[in-house]
């Protein structure tokens, strides 16, 4: 056996590395194809654009399944159809805080896609160590998984149990008032630029500013953190494989994402999916206190109620709001706007400044 073929086949967590380097190259693909050659340049969303890209990732996500299914067998991948379709379910939640981001800082929508996509690369950084520290915690001292059953149990009963949903006060927001403090910050938008180099008035030196795109890349990435901590503990409810724990939160998030331009313009209609999806968390923690305490929950089992419930959340929602108009999402539009700035224009406090030089992504 050759070196090559002794590195591919050594277990990276439990699982061989060259399955590793499938679902890293599928990854960068996609990401690739995304961002280098289907929105390369900055437009609106539209509805219909939203729901094909969503359907592209959420087929990649179901192909990805069937092969961890050929390489693993049958008991992986319905944990890995589980784990992709719990992530999703409770990721939803997240479209609400992301919509209130955006309106905040009157994100224009054409720029909104370029915000989700590199908001997707620290997904990826930051669940792998939230996972790798789950991980190791799960393998060393088994009895956290009941701690992680009983944050499950907790968390479900309080989200059905609760009558209206907590709206974040992002002005008075610690990490952005810490960003603010310690960074120079435009109020103003300068195009798909997350920083911006300008002239203060009376200096010669221009000076980087972050833009309120940077802004809002900061607070869906701690979002994105504070709903991690109930997603990780249920998938690792599922399955304690790290390979599948990963893959179908990472193939979740990506399809997630490109629904939100669909999603945020609907959640007002999912008015029951809130009491589907503490169900959900009910049921999970009732699971690994039953594998405990009388056996294992049969997988398909577990994917059945899981998919049942989130189904009958969906479709009574819509049931109970058909012909409703709701009220949806505030969305910051492509309409003029005094937040968005033309070159040269100035930042707060710099109503002089002379010169703006784009930086960053």
């Amino acid at each position: 056996m050759t070196a090559l073929q002794t590195f591919l086949t050594t277990p990276l967590l439990g699982t061989s590395t060259w399955l590793w380097l499938v679902f890293v190259t599928i990854v960068i693909a996609l990401l690739v194809l995304d961002l280098g050659v289907l929105h390369r340049q900055e437009r609106e969303i539209e509805m219909r654009e939203s729901l094909l890209l969503y359907s592209g990732y959420f087929s990649v996500g179901v192909l990805f399944g069937v092969w961890v299914w050929y390489e693993l067998g049958a008991q992986s991948a319905l944990e890995f159809y589980t784990g992709f379709l719990v992530e999703q379910s409770l990721s939803m939640d997240n479209v609400f805080v992301m919509a209130m981001i955006f309106s905040f800082f009157a994100i224009p929508r054409r720029y909104q896609h370029r915000v989700l996509f590199w908001g997707i690369l620290g997904v990826v950084v930051l669940r792998a160590l939230m996972i790798g520290v789950g991980a190791a915690l799960v393998q060393n001292f088994a009895w956290v998984l009941y701690l992680f059953g009983a944050f499950l149990l907790f968390t479900g009963v309080k989200m059905a149990l609760s009558k209206e949903d907590s709206h974040p006060d992002l002005a008075n927001n610690p990490v952005l008032r810490f960003v603010r403090r310690h960074m120079r910050v435009t109020d103003q938008i300068h195009g798909k630029h997350f920083f911006v180099r300008l002239t203060p008035p009376g200096q010669s030196k221009a000076l980087r500013y972050a833009t309120p795109l940077f802004l809002a890349l900061v607070l869906i990435e701690l979002a994105d953190l504070v709903f991690a901590v109930d997603s990780v503990p249920a998938i690792f409810a599922i399955t304690q494989d790290p390979f599948i724990v990963y893959t179908s939160n990472i193939f979740a998030i990506l399809g997630l994402r490109s629904l939100y331009f669909a999603l945020s313009a609907l959640m007002h209609r999912f008015v029951y999916l809130k009491y589907a999806l503490a169900m959900v968390l009910i049921f999970i923690g009732c699971k690994i206190f039953y594998h405990g305490l009388v056996g294992k929950v049969p997988a398909l089992l577990s994917l059945g109620v899981t998919f049942g419930l989130l189904l009958g959340g969906v479709v009574l929602s819509l049931f109970k709001t058909r012909g409703s108009e709701g009220q949806e999402p505030a969305l910051a539009q492509d309409s003029p706007s005094k937040a968005e700035a033309e070159p040269g224009d100035a930042a707060p406090g710099s109503s002089t400044a002379s010169t703006t030089n784009h930086t960053g992504p």
